[in-house]
């Protein structure tokens, strides 16, 4: 089985901001507004996921940095 290609954050929201566009402009046949509109939720729950990451690796350096600056005050 082939892995999956990772897609960088900046990638889902173009393609959303695309699936957006698409949907608004009316134009779209139910069926493929409903298949549009399955992947753009899709997409949002992996940009949430790519975000919550993203927001935890910035706790994790923010508490390392802190923890380095208190050390530093006991010297």
């Amino acid at each position: 089985m082939a892995k999956a290609k990772s897609v960088s954050i900046e990638e889902n929201f173009e393609k959303l901001e695309e699936i957006i566009t698409s949907l608004e402009s009316n134009e779209l046949p139910l069926e493929e507004a409903f298949k549009l509109y399955e992947s753009g939720v899709r997409l949002t729950a992996q940009c949430t996921q790519q975000l919550d990451k993203v927001e935890k690796k910035l706790i994790v350096l923010r508490n390392e940095a802190d923890t380095e600056v208190s050390d530093g005050d006991e010297n």
